[in-house]
């Protein structure tokens, strides 16, 4: 069993592409934008900001980075059922 798959098919994976999974990293991602916009004028501020975009895009989008890195699909909702 590849990474990838031994990934798709463990619990934080599904948790991830759960509809509660998909709120928290929207949460995650517009809190850390937040916390970036307090400290625009530094280079932390902006790095928060682009970070946060990640975890924010990734749930609105419901895409799963973790299963794309390992070699498996990006979309969400194909994550753990062995489809590319």
């Amino acid at each position: 069993m590849s990474m990838a798959q031994s990934f798709g098919h463990s619990g934080l994976a599904r948790f991830v592409n759960s509809p509660t999974g998909r709120v928290l990293r929207v949460v995650v991602g517009i809190a850390l934008i937040l916390w970036g916009y307090t400290r625009l004028g530094s280079t932390a501020g902006i790095v928060l900001i682009v970070v946060g975009l990640i975890p924010l895009l990734a749930g609105v989008f419901d895409l799963c980075l973790v299963s794309a890195l390992l070699g498996g699909p990006i979309s969400g909702s194909r994550v753990g059922k062995g489809g590319e």
